[in-house]
Parts: structure tokens; C-alpha cells; sequence
């Protein structure tokens, strides 16, 4: 995961760049791009049927990392620690989820602003704190992560396998499912972004993916090393949520609950603008509606689904997702070089 985002860093910066560069402005006055109009835009005509390729796979693919999954999740958190059936659970996110997406990405903004900060805030100072109720053991725990990596492991909870290939496997499938490098997503939204420019955007977009996976992901693992729970059998939010409990007994687990849940509400709200945006491509605004019907209505069924089969699935999803996306790097990356030079020409020439 950590050599997942940082090469992610870099996807990140350039699906920012040229997201912002090729944008188009929509029918109702609003930004809108992705890996779908930097193909169109950018590749030219003749590569109009990857831009349709990706929107297709991006349209779909949006159900399974950013709809099944994140409800899947939340009803397992809720069930451990609040004891709730899983269609109760999902029958509320998508209440709550009606509420917001029907009003629009204006109101999507204003949710996830206002909920992430307290969020990121509660859970970064729980695993602070239970790193440093264990900061004897750090040293080995760290090392433990990066010897396991190359020699295989005999832990029942983390990834499914013993062997090195599993490491990789679900490591970099982890990675990106942390911080959506490379897939297509968060250019959508970076386009939609009121910015100076294509470059200062690729900066804040670079940022996003530090913050997810190599401060969160990573304050996660050492917990989940450091209080020995590794190798319990658990996987997914139960493995989390029983290293909290571990650590810090009758409340820990409040905090993996809360921070999993307003994450993978936030999550939700975030994927059903990148799937619309890519229903939009399609089939034009007309789509909008019914696709944000199906959304919610998806949502249940996730909660009530098997995990294992609805990580698989959305893994799928996501290789689909990215090969697109990944083309139209490789060859706009000439764009990226020269639009990055031209930048920093022109902060040196400000600075004198």
C-alpha cells in the first residue's frame, strides 16, 4: 500500500491536471470532466470510444467501490458494535443518502465539508493514542509489516494467503481502493473545482492521496499489528474495530464505528457524482434522475451482502475502470510535462 501511494501521488497529479485542463462547461452552466473528455478532448476524435469505455465502466464500477462496498462496511460496523440488523442499517444510509444526492452536488459539498473534518479529526487521535499506549513495539511492528511483505505470512486476518503474491495482490488492490489513483474517479470531481489552474489543482489532488493512505491506512495497520489482532481471522471494519476495542476497551470500537460510517457515507455521496458524470456522458442529463433512483436503491443490498463477494466484484470493477483511464495518461503524459514546466517557469519568474 505505501508503494501503491507513491506512485499514486503521481497518477493523482496527472489525472488532476489534464481534468482541469479539458473540462467542458454542461448544458446548466457547470464544470464537468473526467478521463472521459481529456480523451475526447484531448486524444481527438478517434479515441472517442475509450472516453465511451471508460464512462461505461466508470458508470457501472461506481456500485461496487462506491456503493456496495462502503454500505457493506458500515452495516458491518453497526451490527459488531450497535447490534443492528444490516437492512435496518441500510434502509437508513439510503435514507439519509436521498436526502442529500437528490439536492445535487452543491449539497454533496456541503455534507461531506462539514462531516469529514470531525470525522478524520476522532479517528487520527484515537489511533494516535493507542500507537502511543504501544510505542515500545513500534520499531518491531514496522518491521513486521515490511518483512511480511517479502517473506509471506502465516496470518489468518489482513488478506486471504500465506504467499508474497497475496501481499501484492491485495496491497496495491487496497492502495487504490484507499486513494482511487489511477482509476478516473477523483479527476470527475477535480474538474468541477473552482481553481487557478490545472496544476495547483494536481498539487491538491497529490495531497488527497498522502493524507489517505500513508497517514490513515498506515495508523490503521499499526494498530491492527500493535495490538496483536492480525491473526485473529477477522477482515474488513470487524478486524479494525475489534484492534480498537483491543486497545482501548468499552469505547474504542465507537470510534472505528463513527469514523467508518461518516467515511463511507461521505464515500457514497462522492461516487454517486462520479457514476452520474459518467451516466451523463452517456446519455445526456436526461439520465440524471433515474440513475440517482437506482443509486439509493442499491444501497440495501449492499448492506445485506456478502463481503467477500462484493470486495471481488468491485476489485473487478476497478481494473476495468482504470485501463482507460491509464491509456490516456500514457499518452497525454507530453501535456502534463509541459503544462507542469510552464508552471514552475512562472513561479520562478514571480519569485525574481
Amino acid at each position: 500500500m505505501w508503494v501503491t501511494a507513491l506512485l499514486g501521488m503521481a497518477t493523482k497529479y496527472a489525472e488532476a491536471v489534464l481534468a482541469v485542463r479539458y473540462r467542458e462547461t454542461d448544458s446548466r452552466g457547470r464544470h464537468v470532466g473526467g478521463p472521459m473528455y481529456y480523451i475526447k478532448n484531448g486524444l481527438g476524435r478517434r479515441w472517442n470510444w475509450l472516453g465511451w469505455l471508460f464512462a461505461l465502466f466508470g458508470m457501472i464500477a461506481a456500485f461496487g467501490i462506491g456503493n456496495l462496498v462502503q454500505a457493506n462496511s458500515v452495516a458491518e460496523a453497526a451490527r459488531v458494535i450497535l447490534h443492528m440488523p444490516e437492512w435496518l442499517t441500510g434502509a437508513l444510509i439510503a435514507l439519509f443518502a436521498a436526502v442529500v444526492i437528490l439536492g445535487g452536488i452543491g449539497r454533496i459539498a456541503e455534507v461531506a465539508a462539514s462531516l469529514v473534518p470531525i470525522m478524520a479529526s476522532a479517528y487520527i487521535a484515537g489511533s494516535i493514542w493507542v500507537i502511543g499506549m504501544h510505542y515500545q513495539q513500534l520499531p518491531m511492528a514496522l518491521r513486521l509489516i515490511v518483512n511480511n511483505a517479502f517473506t509471506g505470512t502465516a496470518a489468518a486476518g489482513g488478506f486471504a494467503g500465506a504467499a508474497v503474491w497475496a501481499a501484492l495482490r491485495f496491497g496495491v488492490a487496497r492502495g487504490i481502493f484507499s486513494n482511487e489513483a489511477g482509476l478516473g474517479s477523483a479527476p470527475i470531481a477535480h474538474a468541477a473545482a473552482r481553481t487557478e489552474g490545472p496544476v495547483e489543482q494536481g498539487i491538491i489532488a497529490m495531497l488527497g492521496t498522502f493524507i489517505d493512505t500513508l497517514m490513515i491506512c498506515t495508523m490503521t495497520a499499526l494498530v491492527i499489528v500493535l495490538t496483536g489482532v492480525w491473526q485473529s481471522g477477522e477482515t474488513g471494519a470487524a478486524l479494525s474495530t475489534l484492534a480498537f476495542n483491543t486497545a482501548l476497551p468499552g469505547w474504542g470500537g465507537y470510534i472505528v464505528a463513527f469514523g467508518l460510517m461518516v467515511f463511507a457515507f461521505t464515500t457514497i455521496l462522492g461516487w454517486s457524482y462520479y457514476g452520474e458524470r459518467c451516466a451523463e456522458f452517456l446519455f445526456g442529463i436526461r439520465i440524471i434522475l433515474p440513475y440517482r433512483i437506482l443509486w439509493l436503491l442499491a444501497i440495501p443490498f449492499g448492506a445485506m451482502g456478502k463481503l467477500t463477494l462484493i470486495w471481488l466484484a468491485a476489485d473487478v470493477m476497478n481494473g476495468l475502470m482504470a485501463i482507460p483511464n491509464l491509456i490516456a495518461l500514457l499518452v497525454l503524459s507530453p501535456v502534463i510535462v509541459q503544462l507542469s514546466r510552464d508552471y514552475l517557469q512562472l513561479q520562478k519568474a514571480i519569485r525574481g
